[in-house]
């Protein structure tokens, strides 16, 4: 028996969720999302230089404004340019004083340069795409429930799922707290903690599954079933965990101004996924399986009382 009872403290861990959780849907609520220009549309300015420049100077010059999250592309006649005279900015929307101001600083800071297109755009992820995509998110969670209890039972689809569903919570949470811009690659991210967590939480159900016929017949309970197969895969668990948040730490660090909120939603994701699927996971279906393990008692009972 291991010394930590995990399954045995799993009503610490769901509080510590909820301790978390509810906190987060009351700062979803007061302060909501910052969203990006994908969500809320924005400014689209084309510009021709007359000397090569960078997206450092570009973005420098921009971060006077607080725009240096802005798309930034250069396009020249060779793929992954460093330096062109062409630059297309896609930033907020600006109102007419704070674009003349920001191009009066790019003249300043980066050089003279010519205007080829300017133009205001809609939001490239409309409210009818974020639904479908939502719609999207419920339907695979279903998928995800059916073929789970194909393969094992629907306990353990449910189980996952749910936990699923806490990781998403905790990262929406903790970007309306820190306001961290929600944008395409946000939808990116969460797509990839949900194949992260699913993994991570299935690899501990197949070892519940392999263990369970052989620990009942030596008389073991569920919570003793739980703790053996969660401290089997916890090395497994915790290398591909802590390997992965070091290369997504890599990317946070030394990545690109407009990869960090991508690498911050996965380094976010991937430790809830994680803690989800050692704590939270197993733990949800140990309460499953003992509520609807207890049901089918009951009119057994009532039968025995009758006889007698």
């Amino acid at each position: 028996m291991p010394k930590f009872d995990i399954a045995g403290h799993r009503r610490i861990f769901f509080l510590i969720s909820l301790l978390m959780i509810i906190p987060g849907f009351i700062c979803m609520g007061v302060r909501g999302f910052n969203f990006g220009i994908d969500f809320t549309g924005g400014t689209i300015i084309d510009l021709h230089f007359e000397h090569p420049v960078t997206l450092a100077d570009i973005r420098t010059s921009l971060a006077k404004y607080d725009l240096d999250n802005s798309t930034i592309q250069l396009s020249g006649t060779e793929s992954g340019v460093e330096s062109s005279e062409n630059a297309m900015i896609r930033t907020v929307d600006l109102e007419e004083n704070q674009r003349k101001e920001v191009m009066a600083a790019l003249t300043q800071d980066v050089g003279p340069y010519t205007v080829l297109r300017e133009e205001k755009v809609g939001a490239t992820i409309g409210g009818e795409l974020i639904t479908n995509a939502v719609l999207a998110l419920v339907i695979s969670w279903a998928l995800i429930i059916l073929y789970v209890a194909y393969r094992f039972e629907w306990r353990f689809g449910v189980s996952a799922v749910l936990a699923l569903v806490h990781d998403i919570i905790i990262v929406l949470a903790v970007f309306s707290l820190t306001q961290r811009q929600i944008d395409s690659s946000f939808i990116a991210a969460l797509l990839t903690i949900v194949g992260y967590s699913i993994n991570d939480t299935i690899v501990i159900f197949d070892r519940i599954r392999e263990n369970l016929k052989l620990h009942f017949r030596r008389g073991g309970d569920v919570d003793e079933l739980v703790n053996r197969s969660i401290y089997q895969t916890l090395t497994r668990s915790l290398y591909t965990v802590f390997t992965v948040l070091f290369t997504t730490a890599a990317l946070y660090w030394f990545g690109g101004e407009t990869t960090k909120d991508f690498a911050f939603a996965l380094l976010v994701g991937f430790a809830v996924g994680c803690y989800s699927s050692i704590f939270i996971a197993s733990q949800i279906w140990i309460e499953l399986r003992n509520r609807t393990e207890r049901r089918p008692a009951a009119p057994k009972a009532k039968a025995v009382a009758a006889e007698v």
